[in-house]
Parts: C-alpha cells; sequence; structure tokens
C-alpha cells in the first residue's frame, strides 16, 4: 500500500507520476507560448547603417517608409538624401544632395510610397514637398513658405492613402493639409491648442486600413485621429513615462491589422495600441545594443504587417523587429492536446 502522507510511491507508480509531472511541465510551456504569441510581443530581427557619408551610412535617420515590392525607403536628414534598400537592408541607392533646386533637398524628414511606387518627400528646411518615381526620378513639387493653402511651416510628415491622396503634417501651422496626388489643395483642418481637433507640433500623420488619419500631436503628448476629411473620431495620451503616456510621441504608423505603433523621442521606446488607443505593449530603452534607441523618430510596418522599421535617429540606422508568434508558430492547442495521447 503506498503511504502518500511520506511521499512513498510504489517504482511503477512514481514512473507514472514523473511522466505526469514532465507532461504538465510541457503543456504549461506550450501554453506560456501560444499566450505569449497572442500577447503580440516584438523581437528584434536586424539592423543596419553607421554613422558617415557613404552608401548605407547616415547622418540622423529620421523617417522610413516601406514601398509596395517591401523595398524601404529612409530620409537621410543631415546628409539631405533619400537611401532606400531591400527589406533586410541591402543598399539599392540614394537621391538628393544639399540645395533648393528639384531634386535637392534641406533637412528632409517624411517619406511615404503610394500604392503605384511614387515616393513622397517631405522637404522640411525648404518647406515643400516633392515626389519621385521609386528610383529617384524627379517628377514634381508643391509648397513655400507660409500659412496659406498649399504653403507650409517647417512639414514633418506624410502619409498617402490607396487612392493616392497625400496627407501632410504642417507642423509650424499646427494643422494637417490634404492634397491631390499631383499636390492640388483638396481641404485642411487643425488650430492652435489642445482641444479635440487643435494640436501643438503635429510631427507625423499615418492612415489606418479604414481610411481613418492618425496624428502625432507631438506638444501635447497624445494620438488623435479622425476621418478622412477631418473629423474629430478620438484621441489618447498624456504627458508621462508609464504606458500609455507620452514624453514627444514623434513617429506613427498603423498596420494592416490595425495596430497603432508610436515612437517616443525622450523615452526611447515604441508603444503599440489598438485603433482606438488601448495600450498592447512597448519595447525600447535608451541605448545603442540590440532594441534600444537614441531619441527613435520614425517608423513603419511591412505589407503584411508583422515586422516594424524604426528610425533610430542618433544611432544612425535602422532597426526592424518581428512578431513572437512567427517565432513560436508550431506550438498549437492541437499539439497540447497530443501530449496526453
Amino acid at each position: 500500500m503506498t503511504n502518500f502522507r511520506y511521499g512513498r510511491l510504489r517504482r511503477g507508480a512514481h514512473s507514472s507520476a514523473t511522466n505526469i509531472y514532465r507532461r504538465a511541465l510541457v503543456v504549461a510551456a506550450a501554453v506560456l507560448a501560444l499566450a505569449t504569441a497572442a500577447a503580440g510581443d516584438y523581437f528584434y530581427d536586424g539592423e543596419w547603417g553607421k554613422l558617415g557619408f557613404g552608401y548605407g551610412e547616415f547622418r540622423e535617420v529620421c523617417r522610413v517608409a516601406v514601398a509596395p515590392n517591401g523595398n524601404v525607403y529612409v530620409s537621410d536628414r543631415s546628409n539631405n538624401k533619400i537611401q532606400y534598400f531591400t527589406p533586410t537592408g541591402s543598399f539599392l541607392g540614394w537621391w538628393g544632395g544639399p540645395g533648393d533646386s528639384p531634386g535637392q533637398f534641406r533637412g528632409p524628414t517624411g517619406v511615404a510610397v503610394a500604392p503605384g511606387g511614387r515616393v513622397y518627400v517631405v522637404d522640411t528646411d525648404n518647406h515643400r514637398v516633392q515626389y519621385f518615381d521609386a528610383g529617384g526620378k524627379y517628377l514634381g513639387q508643391w509648397g513655400a513658405y507660409g500659412a496659406a493653402p498649399r504653403q507650409f511651416k517647417w512639414p514633418s510628415g506624410v502619409a498617402v492613402a490607396p487612392s493616392g491622396v497625400v496627407f501632410v503634417a504642417d507642423a509650424g501651422n499646427n494643422r494637417i493639409q490634404r492634397f491631390k496626388p499631383n499636390g492640388n489643395f483638396d481641404g485642411a483642418w487643425g488650430v492652435t491648442g489642445n482641444g479635440d481637433g487643435a494640436f501643438k507640433n503635429p510631427c507625423d500623420v499615418a492612415l489606418g486600413p479604414g481610411g481613418n488619419v492618425y496624428v502625432a500631436d507631438r506638444d501635447n503628448a497624445r494620438i488623435q485621429y479622425f476621418t478622412a476629411f477631418g473629423s474629430f473620431l478620438g484621441k489618447w495620451g498624456c504627458w508621462g513615462f508609464t504606458n500609455g503616456r507620452f514624453f514627444y510621441p514623434f513617429g506613427i504608423a498603423v498596420s494592416t491589422d490595425e495596430r497603432v505603433f508610436v515612437t517616443e523621442d525622450y523615452n526611447h521606446r515604441v508603444q503599440y495600441f489598438t485603433k482606438d488607443g488601448s495600450f498592447m505593449g512597448k519595447w525600447g530603452t535608451l541605448g545603442r545594443g540590440n532594441g534600444e534607441f537614441n531619441r527613435p523618430w520614425g517608423i513603419a510596418t511591412s505589407n503584411s504587417g508583422k515586422r516594424v522599421y524604426v528610425a533610430d535617429r542618433w544611432n544612425d540606422r535602422v532597426q526592424y523587429f518581428g512578431r513572437v508568434e512567427d517565432a513560436v508558430a508550431p506550438a498549437s492547442l492541437g499539439s497540447v492536446k497530443a501530449l496526453f495521447h
């Protein structure tokens, strides 16, 4: 007879109990893996870039954009050029140079790629938007310094809708301007302030799959979102360091499954949310190591939504991250049940 009070087990009973215990540990690990995957955390997957003037080198990486074919365009602000790469960072080409002539830049920041491959660049210190073909051939421009429609004061971010409509974060004028693909004015919204629909230095703009417009309202430490024509829908965030709070939100991107990613200039991190602002997760801290940042600015997601690119500004590099569930995909409830068969 087995005496369970003192833990004395027959040899066969001990072996059976040990096997059950081991299986329970495996099941717990599998369930934990599934739970982690469902949480949607992100892992460091690679990087490229270093300080310099050459191919694949940067001086103040500002923004990133992903083309329909997966290539990645990077605004290299202090080098006054745009560089573009394969999805994992192999250099493909560049264009630009300092100046105010067509195809030249002074402090380019925002960059976005239209569905047909046209590349829009916010030429910040020239107070204009220029656009190019996928290889950098100059196609046109619009804008000048001022507050009238089609004028800008230090514009910062740009986004392009599937229809080709262009949205520009006109930071110095505290507004969002909307344009036809060739730059014809199509509307604007925003005033200076902290009320709903008002801005203080809106630094970036992004579009959700449903057509809503998300704005990084930097000096109000919040995200606001609107319809495509500027009707206010909601907001979240305030000053701080904890989850859902911001210390200068600078870059914003929305994935195909409507996760909203925000970079924070002085919190040196990425936070991500549901489409209406519920906190989902975060990563990053100040540093030079993998997954660390030094004042990150731009952010973009791959066309599948499963890879996130971050412009790590003062580390002069682009880092990219994958989803944890991609790494633990073999775990499934079916395989967990099979452990008991």
